[in-house]
């Protein structure tokens, strides 16, 4: 399990490496757009019309990219003052309630995530804004990073099965 836990965790690594990629190229795009509205070049069109939209996919990729990494790291938002404060075999309750619940909306979201693209798909819905696209395209990260987030939550159970009660120390940000 320790192996298997490993090989995901830098899956999610990977991911997360992607992630900060697509800001950097997210971030070209805006200067470049900005740059070609604002500088006449000879030859080039004033601003890239599908910049906007582009930058608007790429929000969405980094965050379906980055989302198993930050849960693994604990670099999402947690307040946990309460399970500090609760007595500890309360607070391991807590974090096992969470976890459950976290796991159960990831296999929700990841099941009509997968529905809702396989429905488009079907259908042949296309995006039609600037770029048109096949809309399937944006549907099918969002399963993804739900399966990848429910293996997560299941690590973070196997880990905190084998903790003792209390709090959580490993996966936060500040302990």
């Amino acid at each position: 399990m320790q192996r298997l836990d490993a090989a995901v965790g830098k899956i999610s690594e990977s991911l997360a490496v992607m992630a900060s990629l697509v800001l950097l190229a997210m971030m070209l795009i805006i200067c470049a757009d900005v740059f070609t509205r604002n500088v006449v070049i000879p030859g080039l069109s004033r601003g890239l019309a599908w910049s906007n939209e582009i930058s608007e996919l790429m929000l969405y990729a980094i965050t379906m990219l980055a989302a198993p990494w930050l849960l693994r790291e604990g670099r999402h938002i947690r307040v946990d003052i309460l399970l500090r404060a609760l007595p500890k075999k309360a607070a391991y309750a807590s974090e096992w309630l969470s976890d459950i619940i976290g796991f159960a909306c990831c296999l929700w979201m990841l099941w009509y995530g997968a529905a809702a693209a396989l429905n488009s798909h079907q259908a042949g819905a296309q995006s039609i804004k600037t770029l048109v696209m096949p809309e399937w395209w944006f549907l099918v990260p969002l399963p993804v990073c739900f399966a990848l987030l429910a293996v997560e939550f299941i690590f973070r159970m196997w880990r905190l099965a084998n903790s003792i009660a209390g709090p959580r120390d490993d996966a936060v940000s500040a302990a």
